[in-house]
């Protein structure tokens, strides 16, 4: 029988979890068990229940759940920039983990603004939503005691701390400090950086751990060489360039994030700056996009399918109902390509 066939059949005469349970041997308890996660069940039970369903076209009824919960089957994904592959990447990764469960994900893009993180935030609330997984941008962790007094699970995706709240966050010391160690090697002593804005709550941790490695390295980072933008491609063209045009052009440039970087090749090609010749260049998250220009950019890998995965993990958690809060923080590593 084709999907299509298997989805009419559905409709004629819907599958219900009594159905599923008398094709598995089990009972409806155990079924739910398996939907939910609830409650855990065997390996052999949860492969004859999950077979069972794709035999018999089974899915959950999301509005008779909401009804029974009072609360919808949607979670919120809040991102600062959906431009950026890193937030596709990150979505994608959601939505697998969290379909098995039933849940379905609304992704929603603040640009960056405040007032837009705080209306999305309020519209979780209003909605019901059964959880949120954000990065903030402009945010500081007080933001969030509204969505937490009304008992909807969330999940923060930063570099900076954020208390009272799941948090999933880099662990890039060792990354850092390997990538201007070769940048060291290479013979070049003076390095720039295009940065995030300055009116961010808790500034800008990259930008920190570059400042906390590169004496020990030899390395130093005059203040002019410090450039503060956005996380776009735009804001690290203009970064790049103002870099280029100071008085002691510095020999390597790290940046923000690899969309920055972009950016600043496209100004180095318009200068006719030959990369890593003239200057050399560093991303951070290692989106597609990083192995695709030429020369392909060195950068420092931060996993937004990992993060994704551990975001969704943290919140199903707290639906199935763990309190207090966590942080997990997710390796980042050094990956050197033509650039650097």
């Amino acid at each position: 029988m084709t999907q299509l066939e298997k989805g009419f059949a559905c409709m004629a005469q819907r599958v219900t979890m009594s159905d599923v349970a008398r094709a598995a041997g089990v009972s409806s308890a155990t079924v739910s068990y398996v939907l939910s996660g609830k409650r855990p069940v065997t390996a052999e039970t949860r492969k004859s229940v999950n077979s069972a369903i794709d035999r018999l076209g089974f899915h959950l009824n999301p509005v008779a759940r909401s009804l029974r919960t009072g609360r919808s089957m949607m979670v919120a994904l809040v991102v600062p920039d959906l431009a950026n592959p890193f937030y596709a990447l990150l979505a994608r990764s959601i939505q697998d983990k969290l379909r098995g469960r039933g849940y379905h994900v609304v992704v929603s893009n603040t640009g960056a603004q405040r007032g837009e993180e705080e209306a999305l935030l309020q519209e979780a609330v209003h909605q019901r939503f059964a959880g949120v997984v954000m990065t903030p941008f402009r945010l500081a962790a007080d933001a969030f005691e509204m969505i937490r007094g009304a008992g909807i699970p969330v999940v923060v995706s930063a570099d900076t701390p954020f208390d009272g709240v799941d948090l999933v966050t880099p662990s890039s010391d060792q990354a850092v400090i390997d990538a201007l160690t070769f940048v060291a090697a290479s013979g070049r002593r003076s390095v720039g950086v295009i940065a995030g804005p300055l009116d961010v709550p808790g500034g800008d941790p990259r930008l920190d751990r570059i400042k906390t490695h590169v004496a020990a390295l030899g390395l130093r980072v005059r203040d002019e060489h410090i450039v503060h933008g956005e996380h776009t491609r735009e804001a690290g063209a203009a970064g790049f360039e103002r870099l280029m045009r100071s008085s002691h052009r510095p020999e390597a440039v790290l940046c923000v994030n690899d969309m920055t970087a972009v950016g600043a090749m496209d100004v180095a090609e318009e200068l006719g700056l030959e990369i890593p010749g003239d200057i050399a260049l560093l991303g951070h998250d290692d989106i597609d996009i990083a192995n695709l220009v030429r020369p392909r950019l060195s950068t420092i890998r931060y996993s937004a399918r990992e993060v994704g995965a551990v975001a969704s993990a943290l919140l199903l958690e707290q639906i199935d109902g763990r309190t207090q809060p966590r942080t997990v923080r997710v390796s980042a590593q050094f990956v050197r390509r033509a650039s650097l």
